[in-house]
């Protein structure tokens, strides 16, 4: 992709100097820009941050809803995931030539603790993407990717071994908490820069707590494979209190997260609303149902679990209806029109198709275009890393009462959070808000759900640690990359069936074919291009 970047620029070079000389106000297109700031830069990575129309309809539809068993198909009919890698694939590398330019840029400047902050920022959202990528793919080209414009010799990059990535991003991450300065003048080059961070509007404080908890999340994932690092690492922000995102403060609701919220950045997000109705193949699945009520009665009076009605709903003839995991030859084939537009008119909203018989996905959760946000990482699940890393004794001292709390803070957070959100959706054309037109019933909240799976229910430690995974899992609905690699990594999410057997994506077709030898090496290294391949943190 890299090297057709480049021939296309030296064609451009070329036949701009073909006709230059005296031609020069000919040249210069008054309504285009020649140059870009530093922020408009960064903003555009921070952008790339969005989900793809490709990726969330074939990989996180298709894929990853299935593997995970947050959600079921009720039938497979699309098989082009490829287009959902190669999507992936692009938007990484095609955002990486903006992030070396910032690197470049930065360099340049005096090392003063605006730039140092500048600098932070760019680390964090790069280490954000990168793991992204490798966490799907495993090895990838990054030491040497993103300098075609700058370096012929990196057309084509090497591939970097996952484990080398890792430890390089979380040194990238340790150095930024160490250096941000969230007293710093606000002065040029910064002053400008943070007007454009359309993440946490330059807030220097919450830019540390993503640092931190991205760095909690990824100890913890390469935990078993390199346990002195994680710990070491798992220990240095815990001890020393660093900040991370809170779900719950004490007793208090924090209900902190990282999000890209569309209306407040000023974007729709419509790809996600497309993917489904598109796509329309995810049902409510038999294994989540189970993780919401207690028996499977069709009027909901076994939920517990208030998150039930902000993920899902009720079928066309207002039933809870779960879908078969595993579905056989005698299950009712699906149909009917749950995600269509039509649902955003005043009077239209329970139509949904008289062969709509299992429950759809929350209407609202998909068509939500300015107020449902893209989640990147929540203070529950900092709660749930840190419930783990106390119950299993990684890199604190094993203390089964102090990851009890976080388990429950964790919880605490979670329910509030997802009804928070759900409180303050509306649909795009009609403007319906999500309390007029779901009601959660009375006495369903976080007491709800502990008083099922608190861990005083659980027969044994073995369950106590599955029940933090559980609500792990169920805090990542809306994030099923994140509850992929969960399911993966641990082999203990709740499931139906066999032990997941899916771990990593093959390469996309494109990189095969122009980064060939380099990509052949790091096939061979990893035993193979295939679904059934484990990635490097995934446990033997």
């Amino acid at each position: 992709m890299e090297f057709r970047k480049y021939l296309l620029f030296l064609i451009t070079v070329f036949s701009l100097v073909s006709c230059k000389k005296d031609f020069e106000e000919i040249n210069t297109d008054p309504s285009s820009f020649t140059t870009a700031s530093d922020g408009s830069l960064f903003n555009e990575v921070v952008a790339s941050l969005q989900l793809g129309w490709n990726e969330q309809f074939y990989i996180n539809n298709e894929i990853l809803y299935k593997q995970t068993q947050q959600a079921t198909l009720t039938k497979e009919g699309w098989g082009n995931f490829t287009l959902g890698t190669e999507e992936i694939w692009s938007n990484y590398y095609g955002a990486l030539p903006e992030i070396r330019e910032l690197e470049k840029r930065f360099s340049a400047y005096d090392t003063v603790p605006g730039v140092l902050n500048m600098k932070a920022m760019l680390k964090i959202t790069l280490a954000l993407k990168t793991f992204k990528v490798t966490d799907l793919f495993g090895d990838i080209p990054f030491n040497e990717a993103g300098y075609g414009f700058q370096n012929l010799d990196y057309l084509r990059p090497k591939f970097d071994t996952q484990r080398d990535i890792y430890l390089a991003l979380l040194d990238d991450l340790k150095w930024a908490d160490e250096n941000m300065d969230e007293s710093a003048p606000l002065v040029e080059p910064y002053k400008s820069f943070i007007a454009f961070d359309k993440l946490f509007n330059g807030d220097m404080t919450k830019w540390r707590k993503l640092a931190n908890s991205l760095r909690l999340r990824h100890a913890m994932r390469m935990a078993e494979k390199e346990p002195v690092l994680a710990g070491d690492i798992i220990r240095e922000i815990i001890e020393n209190n660093r900040p991370v995102f809170l779900g719950y403060d004490f007793a208090a609701p924090a209900l902190e997260s990282a999000c890209l919220w569309p209306a407040a950045i000023g974007f729709k997000n419509e790809s996600l609303s497309w993917s489904f109705r598109e796509h329309k193949n995810l049902r409510m699945g038999s294994n989540i149902w189970h993780l919401f009520s207690e028996h499977d009665s069709a009027s909901g009076s076994g939920i517990f679990d208030p998150r039930a009605y902000i993920f899902f709903e009720t079928n066309n003839k207002s039933q809870w209806a779960p879908y078969p995991q595993i579905p056989d030859a005698a299950t009712p084939s699906e149909g009917g029109i749950p995600y269509d537009s039509h649902r955003d008119q005043a009077g239209s909203f329970d139509i949904k198709g008289e062969t709509c018989l299992y429950s759809p996905f929350n209407y609202f959760i998909i068509a939500d275009i300015y107020y449902m946000p893209i989640i990147l990482i929540t203070g529950a699940e900092v709660h749930f890393i840190k419930a783990e890393a106390y119950f299993r004794g990684i890199g604190v001292g094993m203390d089964k009462d102090q990851a009890d709390i976080e388990y429950m803070n964790g919880i605490n957070s979670s329910v509030e959070w997802w009804m928070q959100t759900a409180e303050n959706s509306k649909l795009p054309l009609s403007g319906m808000t999500f309390p007029e037109m779901i009601s959660i019933p009375e006495g369903l909240n976080a007491s709800s759900v502990l008083m099922r799976y608190g861990s005083w229910n659980a027969t044994s430690e073995e369950e106590k640690l599955e029940f933090i995974y559980t609500q792990w899992l169920l805090d990542a609905f809306r994030q099923p990359w994140e509850a992929y690699a969960l399911a993966r990594r641990t082999g203990k999410t709740p499931r139906e069936g066999l032990p997941i057997g899916h771990f990593r994506l093959p390469y996309p077709p494109s990189e095969v074919e122009y980064n060939g030898a380099k990509c052949a090496e790091a096939i061979s290294r990893q035993g193979g291009d295939d679904f059934s391949n484990k990635i490097w943190w995934i446990p033997n």
